[in-house]
């Protein structure tokens, strides 16, 4: 959405426990759940409210905030897509004609093992839908290096992977890709190799994510070796 110039409502980071299928360790319970949403308004609209300094004039960040807490706090869903078809549909009901399209980010520190967190980047319009996932965080042991000694022992790796799905329109709503066993592939693939520089070490964890599925359009990684 940064390319559209809107006036944007959004709130950051609502902590919630919600049950939006198999965590980590393939068990279906209640786990942590990180939303912030960002309500993409018509241009200009929120200058009656900085005009009149009335919160009446603008989208109640305050109902909003009350509104996706009473609806999957505590709740059950049948994936994180139907979460977030939640969490959207409350911003758009709330802000009504004015809403030019909601982002919904999740956050789920519970879904990859080996990850410090696993984050879902949904943007709906009444066009389409644009959805990215970043794998945070991924640690990974590798025999990595030139050196002898590094060609002796695995090092500890920490990777950040960001999935860029391609664009589907409204009605045209594929289902989210198995990013869990996508990333438990890739996994096992690199440590069962080895490299002799982190820009291959890179590259191989690209492609192989661009090739887990048609529905990827891009990929980018990052890397960075622990300071331990």
């Amino acid at each position: 959405m940064s390319t559209i110039q809107t006036d944007v409502v959004f709130i950051d980071t609502l902590h919630l426990s919600a049950d939006i299928g198999p965590d980590c360790w393939g068990k279906t319970r209640p786990q942590p759940v990180q939303v912030s949403v960002y309500l993409h308004l018509r241009p200009s609209f929120l200058n009656a409210s900085g005009t009149s300094d009335n919160v009446l004039d603008s989208v109640h960040y305050g109902h909003l905030c009350k509104a996706i807490s009473t609806q999957v706090g505590g709740a059950s869903f049948s994936g994180v897509e139907k979460f977030v078809s939640v969490v959207s549909q409350e911003a758009y009901t709330l802000a009504g004609q004015v809403a030019q399209a909601v982002r919904v980010v999740v956050d789920l520190p519970k879904q990859i093992l080996l990850a410090e967190n696993f984050s879902i980047d949904i943007t709906t319009s009444t066009s389409s839908t644009l959805r990215s996932v970043f794998v945070r965080d991924l640690i990974l042991p590798v025999l990595i290096g030139v050196n002898p000694p590094e060609r002796e022992a695995k090092q500890k790796v920490i990777t950040n992977i960001a999935f860029h799905e391609r664009p589907s329109s409204s009605v045209d709503q594929r289902s989210l890709l198995d990013y869990p066993a996508i990333v438990a592939e890739i996994v096992k693939s690199i440590e069962q190799s080895s490299y002799l520089t982190l820009e291959k070490f890179v590259l191989e964890i690209v492609r192989a994510a661009c090739l887990a599925s048609d529905d990827v359009d891009r990929v980018t990684g990052s890397r960075l070796p622990d300071e331990e």
